[in-house]
């Protein structure tokens, strides 16, 4: 079935935002036994050991740390483990990226996020954004409150991509940006190579003039959409609110794509490009390659890592098309 931007409802309750905050669909039934360390990298296996010491820990008021922060490169299992914790802690729990956190602060406001948030005791914060220092400090006030009522939290490191291989940069920088809680936080180090040999560059293969006419066919639900009509979308509605949209359909046609010259606009594309992702939906284009849907200084930029990321995703999320179609 064949839906339009007019047909997706975007209002969500506190209730729905706090709903959201689980692990991905990939990562929905991992554990520490389905990790797989890499023999050749001995702090794999005790960043395992160390995760699930961790996990055991929660609700325990004799806990000596009040945090644990998993620092490595891509794809050494960071995300894979904290969700791992999630799901072992066995306690009230939340999992979200720094993004949806920050993102569930400013709709709610501090201190409703606070008052809401007090009631978890641990907080997953998956790929903690240090090259964000707004909404660090944002997340730093948000985590030293929330510490003064107990709560414990886990979190990933965001190490940016031309800071890989140069040792505990992304721990260092967490540990500076949150000091008035990181003295408290086990700095766990994980070492590989990325287990998916990722690079940065991606191809992309537009969607045939013919099957633009037969898109959304024997789909459950499948938006169709010009790309200028999306980014305004995007820009009327709170990004909290990105979620609940992306959970509405399952294929995604992007028609007419063009670069993206304004940075608000990227961003806000890449944080609904990440909920589409999590949501399993699969992605066709026209127009523009998606290669290049980002200024080469724009991704040589502070926000390198978001806009690879989403580079990443867009190609998974068009392999899911590809799939599908075949």
């Amino acid at each position: 079935m064949l839906i339009s931007l007019a047909d997706l409802d975007s209002t969500v309750t506190v209730s729905e935002l706090l709903s959201e905050l689980v692990p991905p669909v990939e990562f929905s039934k991992v554990s520490f036994d389905s990790y797989i360390p890499n023999e050749s990298f001995p702090s794999q296996s005790e960043a395992r050991d160390k995760a699930k010491e961790f996990s055991k820990s929660i609700g325990k008021k004799a806990a000596a740390d009040l945090g644990i922060y998993l620092d490595g490169g891509f794809g050494v299992g960071k995300t894979h483990l904290l969700a791992s914790i999630y799901f072992a802690s066995g306690r009230k729990a939340a999992f979200g990226s720094f993004l949806a956190y920050t993102s569930i602060v400013g709709y709610l406001g501090f201190a409703e996020a606070v008052k809401q948030f007090v009631k978890y005791e641990l907080l997953c914060i998956d790929e903690f954004e240090l090259d964000d220092p707004g909404d660090t400090m944002i997340m730093s006030r948000f985590l030293k409150e929330l510490a003064a009522k107990g709560v414990r939290f886990a979190a990933t490191s965001n190490t940016p991509p031309a800071a890989l291989g140069e040792g505990r940069f992304a721990a260092d920088s967490f540990q500076r940006e949150i000091q008035s809680v990181a003295d408290r936080f086990q700095m766990v180090r994980i070492d590989g190579d990325d287990y998916r040999h990722r690079d940065a560059t991606f191809e992309f293969r537009e969607l045939p003039e013919n099957d633009v006419e037969t898109f959304g066919h024997g789909a459950d639900k499948a938006l169709s959409v010009d790309f200028e009509d999306l980014l305004k979308f995007l820009g009327s509605i709170h990004q909290s609110r990105y979620a609940k949209v992306s959970e509405q359909f399952t294929s995604l046609l992007i028609e007419n794509v063009r670069q993206i010259n304004d940075q608000f606009e990227g961003i806000r594309l890449v944080t609904f490009i990440d909920r589409c992702y999590e949501a399993g939906v699969a992605l066709a284009f026209t127009g523009h390659s998606l290669a290049e849907l980002f200024r080469a200084d724009h991704v040589q930029g502070a926000y390198r890592k978001k806009y690879l990321r989403c580079l990443s995703r867009l190609s998974a999320m068009s392999s899911r098309y590809d799939l599908q179609q075949s």
